[in-house]
């Protein structure tokens, strides 16, 4: 495991990031705390050292459960939790990113994971009803007080994210250090807007869901699995996922890697700004993802991949590659920029 610098600060952290939302058995699924525990000892065995949860993962049990896990341990960690969804449902000021909901939630959150403060602490969404002054502002006075060392964002629009970060700029407020959002061969909505904007503001980008809710995991078309073509099918998968699957499935068959194993490999292909998050439910599961560490994939596996599903960036991007040459002269393709 390498390390890398959390947005434009200097806390190291791993290049990848060890998500937590399966941490818990409330409502069925998820992982009971011993196999929680095995996770987080093996990945910090390979070096990681950022775990990432929320306040409402598993009904609080994730953030309760990592509490406990990281007794004895905890400042040899990177500790990342969200607020904003709803503490509770029927309490109009128990979610959001006003100053009220982010004072209880961040105390919430310190007393369940056993610590008195966070590393870094994340806005889960964009919450269009609440100022981003009183946003950053609140973050801010949180970060003054101790109770928070680094903030970020998670699923909001470029445009939010600028704004925020430019008033943070001009008041002298703390910005966001990362940017959480989803990203993987089947859901590139990222490469329009936002991942450009993190890279220009020089944002960490941690990105979740790398094996698009398990599409790309292999389980539709691992070989020797019983009729995978018969599963692909019948598990109602559109055209895109199918192909997805299947080319991940053939560029895992050349290199000799797992199908997670490429598809996370593909992200952190994309840039160095990108840090995948690891959410598995198993051990076994979290130690095949940590492979990707060693799958460097040559680039016509890349561009195999890519071509197997169809994206465009779309206006302006598209427009402004492909009139590039006639507005800035033949001579712009010979300019390799910043």
């Amino acid at each position: 495991m390498r390390y890398r610098l959390l947005g434009q600060t200097g806390l190291r952290v791993s290049e990848l990031f060890l998500g937590a939302m399966s941490f818990g058995e409330h409502e069925g699924g998820g992982a009971p705390p011993d196999e929680c525990r095995r996770m987080l000892d093996l990945y910090a065995d390979a070096g990681g050292n950022v775990v990432d949860t929320a306040n409402v993962y598993r009904g609080g049990q994730s953030e309760t459960i990592l509490g406990e896990l990281l007794e004895g341990r905890r400042d040899r960690f990177v500790v990342a939790t969200k607020y904003t969804l709803s503490r509770d449902g029927s309490d109009p000021n128990a979610a959001g990113n006003h100053r009220k909901s982010l004072t209880l939630s961040l105390e919430k959150s310190m007393q369940r994971l056993r610590t008195d403060y966070i590393d870094l602490y994340w806005v889960h969404l964009w919450d269009h009803h609440t100022p981003v002054e009183e946003t950053m502002r609140a973050l801010d006075d949180a970060v003054r007080a101790g109770k928070i060392l680094y903030v970020g964002i998670s699923d909001a629009p470029a445009w939010v994210v600028s704004r925020a970060n430019t008033l943070a700029e001009w008041r002298g407020w703390t910005p966001f250090a990362g940017l959480q959002v989803p990203y993987n061969l089947l859901n590139r909505d990222i490469e329009r807007e936002l991942l450009p904007m993190a890279k220009t503001f020089g944002m960490t980008v941690a990105t979740w869901s790398p094996l698009a809710h398990g599409v790309l995991s292999g389980k539709f078309t691992r070989p020797g699995a019983p009729q995978a073509d018969a599963r692909l099918a019948s598990e109602s998968l559109g055209v895109r996922e199918r192909g997805a699957a299947r080319a991940v499935q053939e560029v895992a068959d050349e290199v000799g890697a797992s199908p997670a194993q490429v598809a996370i490999a593909w992200t952190r292909a994309r840039s160095r700004a990108v840090h995948p998050i690891l959410g598995a439910s198993t051990a076994e599961q979290l130690e095949d993802n940590l492979g990707a560490l060693d799958v460097t994939l040559p680039q016509d596996a890349l561009r195999r991949l890519e071509a197997a599903v169809e994206f465009t960036v779309g206006f302006p991007g598209d427009f402004i590659g492909d009139t590039s040459p006639w507005v800035f002269g033949e001579v712009s393709a010979r300019l390799d920029g910043r």
